[in-house]
């Protein structure tokens, strides 16, 4: 005998809801098939999510925020709680920032919740990109989504460069003032464009009002919408995956949205928001009243913008004052342009191009769904951390004088240091990580031929001595060797049969220099031949590693004789090269 439960008067209105809105709309089409969409599961997959949560959060306490605050540079006489301030002629702006911290309920939490949420966002867009680039999750067909997520890092950028110059203090205002200088280092058309930032000279009376405009309503919906994009082709393309055993690029390994990321995600989120505001209540940032209004003429040691525009400073710190030159009535200052414009550009070039600059490299047209171990490429990997070193070199010497004053030490020495190592530590980062990379490579094939050393010593009767070794499974194996084996790009001879240069040679030939730059120095995989090869050594086959039984029937000891493999874990290898 079979019952039906009678449903609820909720689950009735949320059934006819439902069925409502798919009449209408097929709304249920699309949630079926989106609810099944399989995820792979790896915790690096979650920085994304901690970007996104982040974002979030800065959008819920930037409305708070937005309520309060007072965008205007007109000046006035603070009044307020906060007495070393009373008296003291300040914008409007910096006015409202006060009563926002010290006179609304809950405001301080609030403009420090938007701020630690400002940093973690940056924090993670960086993270998530390094594990994209390191693992070539921008491989094709994921080349657009790349540029989108570049894209979003840029946007991240100008969106907390326009919040924290808001509340008009001197700290702000001292950043504002380096950008006004970087504008009119642009040759001929530098100081027009001063003008029209700065509705004036600087620093004008429009500044804080077209800030405004640009923080709370142009940067953000542009971000909005690329986070929408971004989304939509990770759901188009379908999510990468680590490489591992049943893991192809014809599949996805995981688990369905609903119920398993939704619940996930939903918790996740509030994990997030809990962190940042147990950071907003317990550590203070950007105090303003220490610092007070802006004013041009006071300036101290300690004064640093937000670590992700740190990079910027500390270009601007390395490079000498006396480069200059004189072109007629013009002024070419190279030690702004050079710092502030070259140097963050051919960064930001190099980030954004190079999924395209590997795959006219490769000449790979194929469609890549499982990730890349960072070992097995080594170029792409020694890259990323050159880059990282010279963006982290780059951050220490925006903070050359806080390292002076902490540790006693000479600012000159400290800039020339830095200046040095701008040149050689990009360069020694890159040696290092490729050396590691390619011994890394020869490890796993050691593995593969030879197993893991066990520390058994065994005497054959004629005085021989081995070391036994415990062969890999079928898993650890497959995942050192599943790789492609890139080499340097071959091109036809530059000229035909007939002696006729051949067209379109130049480009292949630089192509060729390019590929052989990225996969001269490589490390083969294991081949079944060598696989094969490194079989059969007499009576060595007979030895099983400690604890294991010898088996009745072997194929040979994998490596000198000194392991034993199972005959259907070849196929781990085999299968490769199907």
């Amino acid at each position: 005998m079979t019952t039906t439960a009678t449903p609820t008067p909720v689950e009735k209105i949320a059934g006819g809801t439902a069925d409502y809105l798919d009449q209408r709309t097929g709304i249920g089409t699309f949630v079926k098939t989106f609810a099944r969409k399989i995820f792979p599961d790896h915790w690096s997959f979650l920085l994304g999510e901690i970007a996104l949560f982040s974002f979030i959060t800065i959008l819920i306490s930037g409305v708070f925020l937005t309520i309060f605050f007072v965008p205007s540079m007109t000046e006035v006489h603070y009044e307020g709680p906060w007495a070393a301030m009373n008296g003291v002629e300040m914008s409007e702006a910096f006015a409202s920032t006060l009563r926002l911290s010290f006179e609304v309920r809950g405001g301080l939490l609030m403009r420090q919740i938007h701020h630690w949420a400002a940093l973690i966002f940056m924090a993670a867009i960086v993270t998530h990109m390094m594990r994209v680039f390191f693992t070539g999750a921008f491989r094709k067909p994921r080349e657009v989504n790349w540029v989108v997520g570049f894209l979003l890092l840029i946007l991240g950028l100008a969106a907390g460069f326009s919040g924290y110059s808001l509340p008009d203090d001197v700290l702000s205002g001292n950043g504002l003032r380096i950008t006004d200088g970087v504008v009119k280092a642009v040759p001929i058309i530098g100081s027009y464009t001063s003008y029209f930032i700065f509705g004036g000279e600087f620093p004008g009376q429009d500044l804080i009002p077209r800030l405004f405009t640009v923080h709370i309503l142009l940067v953000p919906g542009i971000i909005l919408a690329l986070i929408g994009l971004h989304l939509f082709f990770v759901v188009l393309h379908k999510h990468t995956q680590y490489p591992g055993s049943g893991r192809s690029d014809k599949n996805v390994v995981g688990y369905p949205l609903f119920p398993i990321y939704v619940a996930k995600a939903g918790g996740y989120f509030f994990t997030v928001f809990g962190v940042i505001a147990l950071m907003a209540a317990t550590m203070s940032i950007n105090p303003v009243w220490n610092y007070g209004p802006y004013d041009p003429s006071p300036i101290s040691a300690g004064a640093q913008p937000d670590w992700y525009m740190l990079f910027l400073e500390g270009s601007l710190r390395l490079m000498p004052g006396f480069t200059e030159v004189v072109i007629g009535h013009y002024t070419l200052s190279l030690n702004v342009i050079i710092p502030a414009m070259v140097v963050p550009g051919i960064l930001f070039t190099l980030l954004a191009a190079y999924p395209f600059i590997e795959a006219f490299a490769t000449g790979d047209k194929r469609e890549h769904h499982v990730l890349d171990r960072p070992r097995n490429r080594p170029f792409r990997t020694a890259f990323g951390v050159s880059i990282l070193t010279a963006f982290f070199i780059l951050v220490l010497a925006g903070s050359n004088d806080l390292i002076a004053t902490h540790f006693h030490m000479s600012l000159n020495d400290i800039t020339w240091a830095f200046r040095v190592l701008i040149f050689v530590g990009p360069w020694f980062a890159f040696w290092v990580t490729k050396r590691i990379c390619l011994g890394l490579q020869r490890k796993d094939r050691e593995l593969v031929l030879h197993g893991h050393e066990t520390g058994r010593i065994v005497r054959f009767a004629n005085g021989e001595y081995i070391e036994v070794h415990k062969p890999l499974d079928a898993h650890e194996r497959w995942l050192r060797v599943q790789h492609d084996a890139i080499r340097p790009l071959e091109i036809e001879p530059a000229e035909d049969s007939r002696g006729v240069r051949r067209k379109g040679y130049r480009l292949d030939r630089m192509r060729q220099r390019l590929s052989q730059t990225f996969y001269e120095d490589r490390i083969e995989p294991v081949t079944p031949a060598e696989l094969a090869a490194s079989h059969s050594h007499g009576q060595h086959d007979a030895i099983a590693p400690a604890g294991e039984p010898a088996p009745a029937q072997l194929t040979g000891a994998v490596g000198g004789g000194q392991h034993l493999v199972d005959p259907q874990d070849e196929t781990a290898l085999d299968g490769r090269n199907r």
